[in-house]
């Protein structure tokens, strides 16, 4: 039989409000010539995710950059030729294109861009944890800092957790699990593994709200529902689709179906629209109740990324990632596991797959 265990985290308190940078068409186009031409001047490339603004994923694009999950952002920094990267994200997104990217200079058009799964789990918090269960194999998500890495045995991105917790079930290894509950949840009742769970838990889907999603479904029954496997699991049973940032992107594109209910950031709509303009998206409703709910599922960090901001970066050099050399070292060991991982097993880390 086995065992599950839950612990606390620290909780995540002061979340900012949602600020959505606000510009003119002039000002727009006048900062969008301008980065490029610093992005050019610093032998720089913009990484941005897929939840940050439409404005920032449009100049990655158009600027030969990335716009996918993290830790693709962070491999494609690696390929490109630039010395510098640009992360439109938040924070552990540029600590993860560090550790991959030691050479190159990474900065961030805001370093207060933070993530609530990370801030739940501090690294000395979670140190003094591991140490009482020394027999445990440590898995954390992507969504951790770079000292949180450090002291894992494996990273893991929502798309390749399952299976790497099957691997690591099936060898008789107990895990414990950090940061995020939820998809701990998914992943334990997956696979049946022994897990001890962090408490932690994203500001974003951690709102959605079941009783709202079915009384949206009654009013568009020809729907498909897409969850991202941090929501509750009372959401994820709702799921039609549970997946990655990419892998519901995947789904808008591939499936019949000509409307969606998204319980994901609102970000990705972006990206969604452009891979299947004729469909209809549904934003999953994140307050209220029932079909009369709102959502405004959309990341308060994320949202600090704007055209000014990373103009500033560039110019000025302001906000640049460093990670220690030793921490560095040990969190590269963790990321390198799933690697391997991947390329044995053939299980997709991305594009069918990501975070």
């Amino acid at each position: 039989m086995t065992e599950r265990h839950i612990i606390t985290a620290r909780p995540v308190t002061d979340v900012p409000p949602v600020v959505e940078e606000t510009l003119g068409d002039d000002e727009r186009a006048a900062l969008k010539t301008r980065i490029k031409q610093l992005l050019r001047a610093r032998d720089a490339i913009l990484l941005a995710h897929y939840y940050t603004s439409g404005d920032l994923q449009d100049l990655a694009i158009e600027t030969s950059g990335c716009v996918s999950d993290s830790l693709e952002m962070a491999r494609f920094g690696h390929a490109a030729t630039a010395k510098t990267l640009i992360v439109a994200g938040v924070r552990f997104m540029g600590e993860t294109a560090k550790i991959l990217n030691p050479e190159k200079r990474v900065l961030m058009p805001d370093l207060h861009a933070e993530c609530s799964l990370d801030l739940s789990c501090p690294a000395d918090d979670f140190a003094e944890f591991c140490a009482q269960h020394p027999e445990r194999t440590v898995v954390v998500y992507a969504n951790t800092s770079a000292a949180v890495k450090a002291r894992a045995d494996w990273m893991v991105t929502s798309s390749i957790a399952v299976p790497v917790v099957r691997h690591l079930h099936a060898q008789g290894r107990k895990i414990l699990w950090a940061p995020d509950r939820y998809l701990g949840d998914y992943v334990q009742k997956a696979t049946g593994a022994d897990m001890i769970l962090w408490q932690g838990s994203c500001v974003v889907h951690e709102r959605f709200k079941a009783e709202g999603i079915r009384d949206l479904k009654r009013e568009h029954p020809e729907a498909a529902v897409l969850v991202h496997p941090e929501s509750p699991a009372e959401v994820i049973a709702l799921a039609d689709v549970v997946g990655s940032t990419t892998q519901i992107i995947n789904a808008v594109r591939d499936l019949p179906q000509p409307t969606f209910i998204v319980a994901t950031d609102n970000g990705i709509f972006h990206k969604m629209r452009e891979v299947a303009p004729g469909k209809l998206l549904l934003e999953a409703p994140s307050g209220g109740r029932g079909a009369t709910c709102v959502s405004c599922a959309h990341c308060p960090w994320m949202a600090m990324n704007g055209l000014r901001s990373l103009c500033h970066a560039l110019e000025t050099g302001a906000n640049e990632i460093l990670v220690d050399e030793a921490i560095r070292t040990q969190a590269v060991r963790s990321i390198s596991r799933m690697l391997e991982f991947a390329a044995t097993t053939g299980v997709a880390v991305r594009g069918r797959s990501g975070d």
